[in-house]
């Protein structure tokens, strides 16, 4: 159903930007573009209208994102709240104004209140107040599900919005300023083997949960959400587990190969206490299954991470 179609990915050069255009090849799309920095600074008005007249899509799946971990959030919260928020309403906007044939709205975790029942249901979205580190980041983001039903129930547009949880995989941001736990937990047992030093420092203490999305799976669930979901209904993507800070970080000492001892920092936030999707919708509704177990992934992760360090 996609083949023949433009499709374009903002946010293409990215992380997962680059894994999707590689799963949309695979399945035989062909004319796929990417809107993204340089070329286009998305949260600009001028730039998006012209990113839609050079590139004519018929889909646009958007991906470009500012975003990073609890530092980074707690440092920029006001640049991650507007960004994101002007990139995902004009985007669709232009979008409908243009009779774009379907966009593709990605949200975040983030966007689920602070103390959501686990595991996440989509039902569950606005019972509350997200975990506040995130909040500015996770309620920009969860606007354009807010403009997604508006655009569809006044206008008829086709727009869909999925909710991946935390992603990891090769090619991950692996820059301590903004990197998320598993590519900062990764770098530091690297760079403690190279220092030779008996430790390594982690925040919090350990205890929150989270959700791991391997970055191919990731991918894949957004090719099926293209192809075959076409409601505005939210539906989550990811793995359907969660693991412990503390266990998560003991798999990563083990898989590295650093022998020494992990210092907790407990004067740092924990961030959201616990994290786990309830994935059965996209079962139901397009027929996405996550494959890649965590310690497959992280294996994974960790080879490109010594082979493009």
């Amino acid at each position: 159903m996609l083949q023949g179609k433009r499709i374009t990915v903002t946010g293409g050069k990215g992380f997962l930007g680059t894994h999707l255009i590689r799963k949309l090849s695979e399945h035989g799309c062909e004319n796929i573009s990417i809107a993204d920095l340089p070329e286009f600074n998305l949260t600009g008005i001028e730039d998006i209208r012209r990113m839609y007249n050079t590139l004519q899509p018929h889909i646009v799946i958007h991906l470009a994102a500012k975003v990073g971990g609890i530092g980074f959030n707690q440092e920029k919260p006001a640049e991650l709240f507007y960004d994101n928020l002007v990139m995902g309403a004009q985007l669709m906007h232009e979008a409908y104004l243009r009779g774009i044939e379907k966009f593709i709205a990605l949200g975040t975790i983030c966007a689920y209140p602070k103390f959501t029942p686990v595991p996440f249901k989509e039902d569950d979205l606005w019972v509350g107040y997200p975990e506040e580190t995130n909040a500015p980041y996770g309620l920009a983001k969860k606007m354009m599900l807010v403009q997604s039903q508006s655009y569809r129930q006044q206008y008829g547009f086709n727009s869909i919005f999925l909710l991946p949880v935390n992603l990891y995989g090769p090619g991950d941001n692996f820059d301590p300023r903004s990197s998320h736990v598993i590519p900062a937990l990764i770098k530091k047992c690297f760079d403690a083997i190279d220092k030779n030093e008996s430790s390594i420092e982690v925040w919090g203490s350990g205890a929150a949960t989270r959700e791991f999305f391997y970055v191919e799976d990731a991918a894949e669930a957004i090719y099926l959400a293209t192809e075959k979901y076409n409601k505005s209904e939210p539906v989550n993507i990811g793995a359907g587990f969660e693991i412990s800070i503390k266990e998560l970080a003991g798999l990563i000492v083990k898989l590295s190969g650093f022998k020494g001892n992990i210092i907790w920092n407990k004067s740092k936030p924990d961030g959201q206490p616990r994290r786990r999707l309830d994935v059965s919708k996209a079962w139901e509704e397009f027929g996405f299954k996550a494959k890649t177990d965590l310690a497959a992934g992280l294996q994974k992760t960790i080879k490109w991470y010594i082979n493009n360090r």
